[in-house]
């Protein structure tokens, strides 16, 4: 363990050279370098699905056929502020959180 700290370590007496500015300008641009990566290979994405999925929200109306996270199927009976009555048989209509909403199944 002791030996691998000094291999990471500098040169003898804490000379780094001219290389100092340089060093430090190539890691600003590696950690640039990997932001930009994470953005557009997993924030960008999360953000668009996030817009879609909240447009999905505001286009549900009465009548439409629905599926939610957990999986229940059913047919949309109200529609309030944040809650949807779902009719999940016939006479038989849950409460379910807005959100919890996954997709519309208009066929």
């Amino acid at each position: 363990m002791l030996g691998l700290a000094f291999a990471m370590s500098g040169p003898p007496g804490g000379a780094t050279g001219a290389g100092g500015a340089a060093g430090a300008f190539q890691q600003f641009i590696t950690l640039a370098l990997m932001f930009a990566i994470f953005y557009f290979l997993l924030i960008r994405p999360q953000q668009k699905k996030a817009k879609e999925h909240r447009a999905l929200l505001e286009s549900i109306k009465k009548g439409d056929q629905v599926v939610t996270a957990g999986g229940v199927h059913g047919k949309v009976a109200s529609v309030e502020d944040g809650i949807v009555g779902l009719e999940i048989a016939t006479g038989v209509i849950i409460k379910i959180t807005k959100s919890y909403i996954a997709a519309i199944n208009n066929k």
